[in-house]
């Protein structure tokens, strides 16, 4: 059957018998190791057309991978066939209407450089090697949203190969049905061949991490939590637990110590960044590493830490507050932090995000104030048990406190119910235009939104 495919598909296919195979199918997250069928290295939109249609024909499973960043690895599948898009990743940006397309394989590093290139910059994550498709199918949100949006606030159009072939733009006039539920129902609805995007006058930043030490977690927290919502939303940061890596900046004597940090962008005028940070440096940060800095720096700044190829489980959760309650566990699992890669993320979702309805986008949690994401991460595969141990146990003592959902991006295997939840009212329109575009339910591979029954 796989030579089949190979006679069956325009683009090149990587068979399990060939000499790159191994590492054409190894993704970002090393603990899901999957062996496809076949990955069919798509070039162009007929390319894919020609997979697509290859795969439904030899009744595969398919999967779709951009970037490969996704955390439970659905840019692969077991037996299957993945459509690899990362051939198709041309940028093209129009600094007059401030617009980029994208090819749906592309990540954001290379974004962030083409239009950083006219002084300009979308919304998008924090790890520079995320892929674009991934990001923005399921939200997007990082140092700009506060002033911005989301990335899905940002997307102007796709360009979609369906379930049946057919190629469609999906916009606010065409298609806008479609155009509703790619912007955060995931990849439940086609193949995003290309995505077009708002930019905004975004070159040069006052960012960095202050930071303190994992005694002072449960102070940094109660006042970061506060601190935060009432600022402009030209000033962001999200809230992290870490161990210091042993590198530089972070100075020797903190090198592999437990701590606490927020990491900050600044969007202003860096000439009042002195007068903005000043009730931060009231807060007494052990280490103050904020400084002037193209934002590609900022954007590609944990790449080296993350690189491809760890042990990765996380879980993520929307929060409305962080109570005392709250505030004992982070405190508690701060402690507790069980690698140097691991660690917990509060990003903050309001500002911007609140201007938008949550029925006007699939994203249906536009009034909570933080996303939170908890990281289990090591090199070492033996470890992959105590990292996963460590999440699921501080993920669940907080649930409790959560708006009850997360964030599509951040899930692992989280079952039908909590999938059902991330979507809240939205979920049942997402059932009837999952219903319209893929009865079938060939885009199975993901947080899957299965067709209504007709």
């Amino acid at each position: 059957m796989t030579d089949t495919l190979r006679s069956q598909i325009s683009a090149p296919v990587v068979l399990p018998n060939d000499p790159e195979y191994d590492d054409v199918r190894s993704i970002h997250n090393a603990m899901i190791d999957r062996r496809p069928a076949a990955i069919a290295r798509c070039r162009s939109v007929v390319d894919v057309q020609s997979a697509l249609a290859a795969g439904q024909r030899a009744g595969l499973p398919i999967a779709v991978r951009g970037g490969g960043h996704n955390g439970p690895g659905f840019g692969t599948v077991e037996g299957g066939l993945v459509i690899d898009l990362s051939a198709i990743s041309q940028i093209t940006v129009d600094p007059q209407a401030r617009t980029v397309r994208v090819g749906g394989g592309a990540v954001w590093r290379d974004v962030d450089a083409a239009t950083h290139a006219h002084g300009l910059a979308t919304v998008s994550g924090i790890v520079g090697s995320t892929g674009v498709g991934g990001l923005t199918l399921g939200g997007g949100h990082g140092y700009l949203s506060r002033k911005y949006g989301l990335t899905i606030d940002n997307l102007l159009e796709a360009e979609v190969v369906l379930a049946d072939g057919r190629v469609v733009t999906a916009s606010e006039d065409q298609h806008p049905d479609l155009f509703w539920a790619l912007r955060g129902g995931g990849g439940n609805f086609g193949i995003v061949t290309s995505f077009t995007f708002r930019l905004h006058p975004v070159a040069t930043v006052y960012c960095g991490p202050t930071a303190w030490p994992a005694s002072a977690t449960a102070d940094v927290l109660r006042w970061y939590k506060d601190f935060l919502p009432s600022q402009p939303p030209e000033l962001t940061g999200f809230f992290a637990t870490l161990t210091v890596p042993p590198v530089p900046p972070f100075p020797e004597p903190f090198h592999m110590h437990k701590a606490c940090a927020v990491v900050w962008c600044y969007t202003g005028d860096p000439a009042d960044a002195d007068e903005v940070f000043t009730p931060i440096r009231a807060a007494e940060p052990a280490w103050d590493g904020t400084h002037v800095a193209p934002y590609p720096a900022l954007q590609s700044a944990f790449d080296g830490l993350y690189p491809k190829g760890l042990q990765w489980y996380w879980r993520g959760a929307f929060v409305r507050d962080v109570p005392e309650q709250a505030v004992a566990i982070h405190t508690k699992f701060t402690e507790e932090l069980p690698t140097l890669h691991s660690g917990m993320h509060l990003y903050p979702v309001d500002g911007a995000v609140w201007q938008v309805g949550s029925d006007e986008t699939a994203w249906a949690f536009r009034d909570v104030t933080f996303s939170q994401v908890i990281i289990g991460v090591d090199p070492d595969p033996a470890k992959a048990a105590d990292i996963t141990r460590w999440t699921k146990e501080y993920d669940d003592a907080l649930r409790p406190y959560t708006a009850g959902a997360g964030y599509v991006n951040f899930s692992m295997d989280d079952g039908n119910d909590r999938v059902r939840a991330m979507y809240g009212p939205n979920y049942d329109r997402l059932t009837q235009i999952k219903a319209t575009y893929d009865p079938r339910n060939v885009f199975r591979i993901n947080q899957n939104i299965p067709p209504a029954t007709r």
